[in-house]
């Protein structure tokens, strides 16, 4: 992360959920940090979540500033009952493919540009 004032914070849930070992699986290859809240066991983080995107969707994902868990800037509005998923939304986007994930870090700086690896995720889905 080239902003060392920023972090990447990931919103998740116990139960099993395909979009976010897409997530953690696209941050782990990429080498990006980031910190997981469990919002089944913090309530506050759970009433964001659903404050910011309407529903329990994870994973959110949002860059804040460091020692923080919002968003640095507010997020980009979201219609009331119109789903999240895959949207950027500046600050935040949830339950994104392994592509749209990998623009949206590539966008905030948290991974290096134009690495092989990097290249392969974008490639990978042409969502």
């Amino acid at each position: 992360m080239s902003d060392s004032a920023r972090q990447l914070v990931m919103y998740v849930r116990r139960n099993f959920c395909p979009y976010v070992g897409i997530a953690r699986h696209v941050l782990d290859e990429l080498g990006a940090p980031y910190r997981e809240i469990d919002i089944d066991a913090d309530t506050a983080a759970r009433d964001r979540v659903v404050q910011w995107t309407g529903f329990l969707s994870v994973p959110t994902l949002v860059v804040a500033e460091a020692g923080e868990v919002v968003p640095y800037e507010p997020p980009a509005h979201l219609p009331r009952g119109h789903s999240p998923r895959g949207i950027d939304r500046g600050s935040m986007i949830t339950e994104a493919s392994d592509s749209e994930l990998t623009r949206w870090l590539e966008k905030h700086d948290l991974i290096p540009h134009d690495t092989p690896e990097i290249k392969d995720a974008l490639d990978r889905g042409a969502d």
